[in-house]
């Protein structure tokens, strides 16, 4: 795949989730937070980023350095996908389904993050299997990147798209 450049897309970032978490010393427990966050600019190009740091706001700025860094090109077609399609990641599974004009983003939480950062408006999804937010993101993000357009399809057959 080619790497796409973020500085030339008008990229926005949601917070998927933030965790607190604790580490026991001597003197103690530290708290660090974790946080889960995906940019897109709503034409197609969607990533997520995990940051990691003492603060929150440091936590959050390196996980939208890293959701930029991994952008992926999503195949949408008349505001919806092109196809059925299945994403694993670990536990998680995300089925995502086209759907028509007017249904609306029927997902939960962390999917319909993603499907709203990538510009998709009509589709239905599941999720099974684990609802941990890492590994639902993560099984999104691959679901849409099996998607291809139809006319690459048709490419590939030897046909000539419709």
């Amino acid at each position: 795949m080619d790497k796409i450049d973020a500085s030339s897309l008008e990229i926005k970032d949601k917070l998927v989730y933030l965790n607190r978490v604790a580490k026991v010393v001597k003197g103690g427990k530290r708290f660090s937070f974790n946080a889960i966050v995906v940019v897109g600019d709503g034409k197609g190009h969607v990533g997520a980023g995990l940051g990691k740091a003492n603060e929150v706001p440091e936590a959050i700025r390196k996980a939208i350095e890293q959701g930029k860094k991994s952008l992926i090109r999503v195949a949408i077609k008349d505001g919806t996908i092109p196809y059925e399609v299945t994403g694993v990641y670990g536990a998680g599974r995300v089925f995502l389904r086209p759907a028509g004009p007017g249904t609306g983003v029927i997902a939960g939480g962390a999917v319909r993050a993603v499907i709203e950062a990538t510009g998709i408006s009509n589709v239905l999804t599941k999720c099974i299997g684990t609802s941990n937010p890492h590994n639902v993101v993560k099984a999104t993000l691959e679901a849409l990147s099996q998607l291809k357009s139809p006319e690459a399809i048709a490419e590939l057959r030897g046909k000539r798209a419709l």
